[in-house]
């Protein structure tokens, strides 16, 4: 009974030391509250559209009949396309693309309209600055689009004038009709898909850096014995202690994002809130392991003799920063070479991704997603077997800078 007594006694003193170190440090706050609302808040903002809408465009005509006019103001009427500028030559159009003013441009040669009546094929050269990624891949889609659309209606003209019937003509233009829907996100929303992934991912980055720097402040203010003290020389209560707060901080900004997400926003969720609530808590307990297993690793190098602040803020910075793209949000994870493919799997981020592509966008039943469950399991306890060693670099309190 005593040893229990003296057990909660240590853990609740290191909580309250902790708690005391966290909102006497300014960092702490900014990163831990403010990062994350700041991000939550930029980026909902930034895509509360879903998609951009009416991307400046030029268009260079020299043609200048009344079919070119036609196609102008067709393309002009998608949504995603503004005709922001008319002009004269490919030269001027480069320009204003170069100087950042419009993101592409769409040249009608010259007798479009009568190569078009006459069958001679003309072509449509389009250009798109594919530096921006999104502007550039929307703004080729409806170029594309209206390409085709340009073509089939020249071809329906051309054969209404020739006598043929409308049934006939549809069948010639589109022989095979195409029925499309598109699942999980039918709106094409890209807030749905890059916010429930930037998100965690961004939340994780900042969770290995404050779990990094708050271990090895203590190394690095010389305070690492006092923490053990505090502890009663325990590192399982030590650790558990000084996380416990900023588990429940995180966790908080966790469920602040999935409230957003899925009440106010009311993104997809076709399966229980509770399976993403508890996948979000996995998330931040294995960040958190994840945070502890690299310090602890780097301590174990006979190199440094101590876990190295600058080395574990730059590999818990490196790690969050390749997890937005090696985790599969940007690109296939199956698409990406062998070791790739392997590293994306030791990123809890990534095993959180999969449990909201099964679990919101598809609902597929909870055991389909139980591997990733359980993988998160292990990352949080995967820092257990190091904690001797990191004890021990704590005894020793020798900072190295």
């Amino acid at each position: 009974m005593s040893e229990r007594m003296e057990y909660q006694t240590g853990l609740w003193a290191t909580i309250v030391r902790e708690l005391k170190q966290l909102v006497s440090r300014p960092i702490y706050v900014l990163c831990m509250v403010g990062a994350p609302l700041f991000s939550c808040i930029f980026l909902l903002s930034l895509m509360h559209e879903g998609l951009p809408h009416k991307i400046p465009v030029a268009i260079v005509d020299h043609d200048h009949t009344s079919t070119s006019r036609n196609f102008i103001q067709q393309l002009g009427s998608q949504e995603s396309v503004d005709v922001a500028y008319k002009l004269n030559s490919f030269t001027e159009a480069r320009e204003l693309m170069q100087a950042g003013d419009i993101f592409g441009f769409l040249i009608i040669p010259e007798d479009f309209e009568a190569k078009a009546i006459a069958g001679r094929q003309p072509e449509i050269s389009f250009y798109t600055n594919d530096a921006y990624y999104i502007p550039a891949s929307l703004l080729y889609k409806s170029f594309k689009t209206m390409s085709v659309l340009a073509s089939g209606a020249v071809v329906r003209q051309v054969l209404l004038s020739a006598g043929a019937e409308e049934s006939q003509i549809m069948a010639k233009l589109q022989p095979i009709a195409t029925d499309m829907h598109a699942l999980g996100n039918p709106w094409i929303s890209y807030s749905v898909y890059l916010n429930n992934s930037f998100l965690p991912g961004l939340l994780q980055l900042m969770i290995l850096l404050v779990t990094v720097f708050s271990i090895g402040s203590e190394m690095k203010r010389a305070t690492s014995r006092e923490w053990l003290r505090t502890a009663d020389d325990s590192i399982i209560i030590a650790i558990t202690g000084k996380l416990i707060p900023q588990t429940i901080i995180f966790f908080s900004m966790g469920l602040l994002y999935l409230s957003l997400l899925y009440g106010y926003l009311h993104f997809p969720m076709h399966n229980s809130i509770w399976h993403m609530i508890f996948a979000m808590f996995l998330l931040v307990v294995a960040s958190q392991s994840f945070a502890v297993s690299t310090i602890s690793t780097i301590a174990i190098c006979e190199k440094f003799f101590a876990p190295s602040l600058r080395i574990g803020l730059s590999v818990g910075g490196l790690v969050g920063v390749l997890s937005l793209s090696i985790a599969g949000f940007s690109f296939p994870v199956p698409a990406m070479y062998l070791p790739f493919q392997a590293i994306s799997y030791v990123l809890p981020v990534r095993h959180y991704f999969l449990i909201y592509v099964d679990q919101a966008l598809n609902g597929i039943p909870l055991y389909y997603s139980r591997v990733h469950y359980v993988a998160l399991i292990l990352f949080a306890v995967a820092s257990t077997p190091l904690l001797p060693r990191l004890k021990k670099a704590l005894m020793r309190q020798v900072y190295v800078p």
